[in-house]
């Protein structure tokens, strides 16, 4: 039979043991094709999603379910043309962009969904968007697939099809609170590796009871993190767990993204201060290398009292509120994103990492890039003046790699961008006083084109879509764009007697980022780190404008010239 991306029928019924006969009106139900289903409560804005061959089964035992039988209504999705792998994937899309819809709060827990290749997995893709825009005429869902991709919700969610590396690095975790009373756990990966969706995801599969019948056509392989889960479960009988995030702006995005999510709360994304004043069984700590110690902080009259109060005198830290304040403390850590004096040390972490019965495990794959690895080594060769490891002009064929001689170009081409993707945005290393905020002022013209700090300290990203507006390191780290234009400021140089990158520290302008530094290598590395940092912001691609003659020759070696 010819593929037809319409060639599928979408049919509403009551969802009523009474009516169940009414469903083997649908053809392909009746006959025991894989079908997609969505029961929901249009007044209640519940839903659930599921998939099966076995229609007539899989519904009775639903209409069983007290936390289902309460549901009013039933949409089957079949077709001729499905198979199990086409209805695994639609059903596991349905999942990630009803969540991230926000119209309809999901009843599924978060283990289980798959992602794998198969015969025509990309014209399948495209009937979902046939049947989600279906689902919006009939008022079930209400954004676009485009508008959600860019979201929160959907960035951040817990219904993941994870990685390879991702998944093994869950199972080992859940593995690890199993066979151990207390445990110090590491998760290290750099930017784009997902280790914020692996903290999300495991967040809701530790608090989500689950309905092992939901998941009776999966492959045991699909559901071993499930039944390790419920193992965890069964080994804390109320189990007191929470996400420490360190940096104010992520936190207060994943607050709103857990409010979201039926069975996680906002309250449960807390600061590192807030984490002193509870006993916990399990803390997840993400963006780690962000733990503050007591240098160049703001506010350390409170630092203090929390450091007397955990019985530790001035040197004690965030990383050691954690650690005492938890039976099992998982650490999300990149040493290369730690861009401030007040970040706790590299190598105090390093004691921790090494010391006898931590555990280290490791994400490598790139999921945010579309550069991938070859990319992420390319950028970091080339900020460290590593020239064996460079070939240039660089060439990527997943990535859109540019470097400007003209700001006004590069802002052009980025709000074409904008305009086609979204979340496209121009980001800097803290090149110029923030001046703006006192008044109305530009913080520095480049091109004739007046520039303004980011105007809002939170949720930059989402608050914004000026393209003279800047985003510094402390409101972009953390957060996905579709594109990002990277400006390289008058602080970072190129010097050609020593073919290196080096700093200027009168031209850097984060007051607390520079602050107690008497050893230039110390600055020097926060910069590198925050410029790199920045240079992983974008999914398909990064525009790079650079202030000084020197670097900007130096780059123009290696990345082709616009």
């Amino acid at each position: 039979m010819a593929f037809e991306l319409t060639n599928f029928s979408l049919d509403n019924y009551l969802f009523d043991k009474t009516y169940l006969y009414k469903l083997n009106d649908n053809t392909y139900f009746s006959n025991n094709f894989p079908i997609v289903y969505i029961i929901y409560d249009t007044g209640k804005k519940i839903a659930y999603v599921g998939e099966s061959a076995n229609g007539t089964g899989r519904i009775s035992n639903h209409l069983s379910n007290p936390l289902k039988n309460h549901l009013k209504y039933i949409f089957i999705i079949s077709s001729p043309l499905f198979n199990k792998s086409a209805t695994l994937d639609i059903e596991s899309n349905l999942i990630k962009y009803i969540a991230a819809d926000g119209n309809f709060s999901l009843l599924n827990g978060n283990a289980g969904l798959v992602e794998h290749n198969y015969y025509q997995r990309n014209f399948y893709f495209e009937v979902f968007e046939n049947i989600w825009e279906k689902l919006k005429l009939e008022k079930v869902v209400v954004k676009d697939i485009l508008a959600i991709d860019n979201s929160d919700l959907f960035k951040y969610s817990p219904y993941k099809s994870l990685s390879i590396d991702q998944k093994l690095a869950v199972r080992e975790y859940l593995q690890i609170l199993l066979s151990n009373e207390k445990s110090t756990t590491f998760i290290k990966g750099s930017a784009g590796t997902g280790k914020t969706v692996v903290a999300v995801y495991l967040m809701k599969l530790l608090l989500t009871k689950f309905d092992v019948e939901d998941y009776e056509d999966n492959e045991s392989e699909d559901i071993i993190e499930l039944e390790l889960a419920q193992k965890v479960q069964n080994k804390y009988s109320s189990l007191k767990i929470a996400f420490v995030v360190p940096m104010k702006s992520l936190r207060e995005t994943l607050k709103n993204v857990f409010a979201n999510i039926r069975g996680l709360k906002k309250s449960m994304v807390i600061s590192p201060i807030e984490a002193s004043k509870n006993e916990y069984d399990i803390l997840l700590v993400d963006e780690s290398h962000r733990l503050k110690r007591r240098k160049s902080i703001t506010g350390y009259g409170d630092f203090d009292k929390t450091n007397r109060r955990l019985g530790f005198d001035n040197t004690g830290t965030e990383l050691d509120w954690i650690l005492v304040k938890s039976k099992n403390q998982l650490f999300f850590y990149d040493s290369k994103q730690s861009v401030r004096p007040a970040d706790v040390l590299e190598e105090d972490f390093e004691l921790i990492r090494n010391a006898p019965g931590t555990f280290n495990l490791e994400l490598k794959s790139q999921l945010r890039v579309q550069g991938g690895l070859d990319y992420i080594k390319f950028v970091h060769a080339l900020m460290n003046s590593e020239s064996p490891h460079l070939h240039g002009p660089a060439l990527h064929e997943k990535y859109d790699l540019r470097l400007y001689n003209s700001l006004a170009h590069l802002v052009e081409d980025l709000g074409q961008q904008e305009k086609k993707y979204g979340l496209c945005r121009l980001v800097a290393g803290y090149s110029w006083e923030w001046t703006s905020r006192y008044d109305e002022q530009p913080d520095t013209i480049i091109d004739g084109i007046p520039l303004f700090w980011n105007r809002v300290p939170s949720d930059w990203i989402n608050s914004t879509k000026a393209m003279n507006e800047m985003g510094c390191i402390h409101t972009t780290q953390g957060y996905d764009l579709n594109y990002s234009g990277v400006i390289f400021g008058n602080e970072i140089i190129f010097n050609k007697e020593t073919n290196r990158i080096e700093i200027d520290k009168a031209k850097y302008f984060d007051k607390k980022g520079k602050q107690g530094i008497d050893n230039q290598n110390e600055l020097h590395q926060y910069i590198l780190n925050i410029y790199t940092t920045l240079m992983f912001r974008g999914i398909k691609g990064t525009y790079v404008y650079v202030c000084d003659d020197n670097l900007r020759k130096y780059f123009a070696k290696y990345i082709n010239v616009h």
